[in-house]
């Protein structure tokens, strides 16, 4: 039996080795620890996992703070020497500490150390030593460990005899000077998805100028990797670059093709448009690596029994990774995950090491799993320190939890949700008072009564951000316990909550408002189908009942005053279909009437999100987490206005104004046309692709609250504390402020609340493009069984060389390319103004009528396509008229949504 003690280097590469089921009884010293700290956040967070998992036996000893083990750095002696001296004195009195134990077995330390001197120094010393590959060799009963080996380069390492392809890296304290002197310029590293051999550097700073810097060509682009921080040198403006417009994918297969290489950096360089040169430059160094884990899949060497291999991520932005591993039979058309490990000068790809197997491409549980790590989704099962947390079973409310809290269990609350929900965060009610007018009351779950600020539960929560919706699963935020049980609002139960609570006149008019925590019974958990059939019947006069038609009067007046404040209603064609849960296919969305109960439960909301934020803003300005929607600029609206004004001919009134979002709602209203009644929804889709995205903000570093949107001054969000972490920093500052909770220092500290927010904006976005890319993956499912399927399908964009169209019927949207490999170019002239594309003699504009067939394209398996082709107008020359106009075909419209 022994304990292994790695050095930090170690550590920093080989922590996926560590983390192995397999390896176990580790013992990591302090020294170690901080250097990990320093060195990499991401390797630290993970050690300190594996030493609170009990499991594993990894221990932290502090060494440095041990009569025995502290030593003073020597003069002339390098830090780095001191530590690895350290280190060894460490091992030495741990071996001698273990002597003590009365046991058959003697217990020794075994050293681990990839540092040749160290090494050395180790077993001058007596001391049992090894490097990393040594020892996991050794186990032979774990043969598979060895391909989770990094690839660390001794410099004896390099691809023998390689040609050197990249400049040298300057080191890291000549780039901070170069930046200080402004030689350098320091930014984030953003590769592209079209074109391997291009990438954008934005720049940090308040600098107008060369805010975005373009890189070009490999020896420009000199091994960075998307998302890194790296210095980039500007080069002479005589040898500055346009952005290109050519789509080049990497797709050569050996490693000698720097040749093939340069004649396509020549097509680059070919296809410059002079009138748009932009400031251009070269990466001299890197500043931080951003390295993850990355998703991908092998292709295999066509060598025979070749242990190296190249690894095709599935991010086209990162570039294919060199592994070495003896298992590349079984891990042919299997998604895996690969590190990198570094990137030599020498070789044309960077090295790294297999990581772990997902399982079969294409295959739902593994692609799933694959998309949420490629979003970087946190979604691992909640783990033993967080669970801790949770209140024990069975809960019930104690005279404690009363203490400041109001008892509204006599209130017919009732909440409306769609079916199948379990996740209640919000219940109403609406009672008539005594003077005659109305008190309305919006009850949201209490989560942060559960979640105490700090401790691991809460860490968690933070981290997550927001609970994400699957097509087919939901990955939450909050442990279920929490989640679909003692934070949700069933009906008939005791459930604590946070209550907001108006009085009203019968014209919607706000007299009063107050805010508690309070204790509420729900006696009704309607859907929205359900809710409606009560206001709707002329026999029911229930007190719930009574309580629903009330809001529901309330909130016409609320909505319609709201539109005249100029709040935009946008359609978007996220008329994605829903899965059926027993055959998986779409149910079709076009069809799925929005009830005024939908709308009866969002403008409670959004007003109960007002006057949460008017409050905590109020008590504290300098420190509010807000919500934000900020105005496009005017050239966002472009494509929307160039479109209307191509089709004005057609029908009269179809002019977009865009001057205010009140001017644009009004325009958006009067944009209806019998003939073509499809035209204002796909209006509202392009003008919803011209906004601005929401964000997050904490109130004392910003002065711009507005929410474009909503037309509201400002807005917060408070009302879905179980799905988003927002709603419960929200809820602490508002407890603070009614004195129902204490505060604590993370909470009034604006710096901490502003990085907060980045995160909670990052999380909010990742989730946004996991569940369209979840989307995306089970429309490929529904189509790989159907074969070529035809449809009606409308104009959104058109570019350069395709359409970008819009099926109604699935709420799918794909592009029409009209180059294709292989087969003759037909004749394209593309206008910018109108927007249109004319193909041969046929010309098309956007909101054009057109039918297209689809069918999925797996071609390549790892980047599956739905394929559009265009089958009406035909492109065969003259025999179909040239300008398609919309009214031939209205009898067949997909129904306009009612009006809700």
């Amino acid at each position: 039996p022994h304990f292994l003690l790695p050095d930090t280097n170690l550590l920093l590469h080989q922590i996926d080795i560590l983390e192995d089921p397999v390896i176990k009884n580790v013992i990591v010293l302090q020294t170690v620890l901080q250097e990990v700290r320093n060195r990499s956040a991401p390797v630290y967070k993970r050690i300190r996992d594996l030493i609170q998992n009990p499991e594993k036996h990894f221990y932290s000893f502090t060494n440095e703070h041990h009569r025995e083990t502290y030593i003073e750095q020597k003069r002339g002696e390098t830090s780095n020497d001191r530590n690895d001296r350290a280190i060894r004195v460490a091992v030495k009195w741990y071996n001698e500490h273990l002597k003590k134990i009365e046991d058959e077995e003697k217990i020794q330390v075994i050293f681990l150390t990839n540092d040749r001197t160290n090494k050395e120094k180790a077993l001058e010393e007596g001391i049992t030593a090894y490097t990393c590959e040594e020892y996991i060799k050794s186990l032979t009963a774990n043969p598979e460990l060895v391909d989770r080996l990094a690839c660390v380069s001794d410099e004896g390492k390099e691809i023998e005899g390689g040609k050197i392809i990249f400049p040298e890296h300057i080191p890291l304290s000549k780039l901070q000077q170069g930046i200080k002197s402004g030689i350098y310029l320091q930014g984030t590293y953003r590769a592209s998805r079209e074109n391997y051999l291009e990438a954008t550097v934005w720049v940090h700073g308040d600098a107008e100028e060369n805010k975005e810097v373009i890189v070009q060509g490999l020896k420009h682009l000199n091994r960075a990797i998307h998302e890194d921080i790296v210095a980039v040198e500007l080069l002479a403006k005589d040898e500055w670059v346009a952005p290109s417009s050519i789509v080049l994918q990497d797709d050569g297969q050996n490693e000698e093709d720097i040749e093939n290489e340069e004649e396509k950096e020549n097509i680059l360089k070919a296809s410059v448009n002079k009138d748009i040169l932009r400031p251009t430059g070269r990466v001299v160094g890197i500043i931080k690596r951003n390295w993850r884990p990355y998703c991908g899949m092998l292709s295999k060497s066509q060598i025979k029994e070749a242990r190296r291999h190249l690894f095709t991520p599935a991010d086209r932005r990162i570039p294919r990774i060199r592994i070495e591993t003896r298992q590349a039979d079984t891990l042919e058309g299997q998604r895996i995950i690969v590190a990198i490990d570094g990137w030599p000068r020498n070789s044309r790809y960077p090295n790294g090491h297999f990581v772990k197997n997902l399982g079969s491409a294409g295959d739902k549980e593994t692609e799933t799993e694959v998309l949420l790590l490629e979003h970087d989704v946190p979604h691992q099962a909640f783990s033993q320190a967080v669970l801790s947390f949770l209140p024990k079973m069975p809960w019930s409310i104690t005279e404690e939890d009363m203490k400041h809290r109001e008892d509204l269990r006599h209130l017919n609350v009732c909440s409306v949700d769609p079916p199948g929900c379990t996740d209640i965060d919000d219940a109403l009610h609406c009672r008539e008072m005594e003077n005659g007018n109305l008190e309305v009351g919006v009850h949201i779950a209490d989560v942060s009564h559960f979640i105490r600020p700090g401790n691991a539960l809460d860490e968690e929560s933070v981290k997550r951000g927001t609970t994400v919706y699957l097509c087919e699963k939901r990955i939450d935020m909050v442990p279920e316990l929490l989640s679909s049980n003692l934070c949700s609002l069933r009906s008939n139960v005791d459930r604590l909550a946070f209550s907001c609570i108006w009085e009203m006149n019968h014209k919607a008019e706000i007299l009063k408002t107050r805010f508690t925590k309070s204790v509420i019974n729900s006696k009704a958990s309607l859907t929205y189908a359900e809710a409606q059939m009560r206001i709707d019947s002329a026999t029911m006069n229930d007190a719930i009942t009574t309580s629903l038609r009330g809001l529901n009067r309330l909130a016409k007046i609320l909505k319609k005053k709201r539109i005249d404040n100029g709040a935009l209603t946008l359609a978007s064609p996220e008329v994605r279909f829903h899965m059926d849960s027993e055959t998986h296919d779409p149910i079709d969305l076009q069809t799925k009437e929005l009830k005024e109960t939908n709308s009866m439960v969002e403008e409670f909301m959004l007003l109960a999100n007002i006057s949460v934020a008017q409050k905590i803003y109020d008590e504290f300005p300098e420190f509010a987490l807000l919500r934000k929607h900020p105005a496009p600029p005017p050239s966002n609206y472009d494509i929307l206005v160039k479109s209307a004004k191509s089709k004005a001919s057609f029908y009269h009134n179809l002019e977009i104004k865009t001057d205010s979002a009140k001017a644009l709602a009004e325009s958006l209203d009067k944009a209806e046309s019998p003939a073509f009644p499809y035209l204002n929804t796909l209006l509202r889709i392009l003008a919803t692709r011209c906004m601005m995205q929401a964000v997050y903000f904490c109130s004392g570093m910003d002065n711009d609250f507005h929410h474009y949107g909503l037309a509201s001054p400002i807005y917060t969000h408070f009302t879905s504390p179980i799905r988003r972490y927002a709603d419960i920093i929200v809820h602490r500052l508002l407890a603070v402020a009614i004195g129902a909770d204490s505060t604590y220092p993370e909470l009034t500290d604006k710096h901490k609340l502003a990085e907060m927010c980045k995160n909670l904006n990052y999380r909010h976005k990742m989730a946004q493009y996991a569940q369209r890319a979840s989307v995306a993956f089970h429309t490929q499912l529904f189509f790989k069984t159907k074969g070529v399927v035809n449809e009606d399908a409308y104009i959104l964009f058109v570019r350069k060389n395709a359409i970008v169209v819009l099926i109604p019927k699935y709420g799918l949207e794909g592009t029409v390319f009209f180059e294709e490999k292989e087969k003759p170019t037909p004749k394209l002239e593309y206008n910018s103004e109108v927007p249109s594309l004319t193909v041969e003699n046929t010309t098309l504009r956007v909101f054009d009528k057109v039918k297209v067939n689809i069918m999925l394209d797996d071609s390549n398996i790892q980047h599956r396509k739905m394929r559009m082709v265009l089958v009406e107008p035909k492109m065969l020359g003259n025999d179909m008229p040239t300008s398609l106009s919309a009214e031939a075909s209205s009898k067949d419209e997909p129904e306009k949504k009612k009006k809700k």
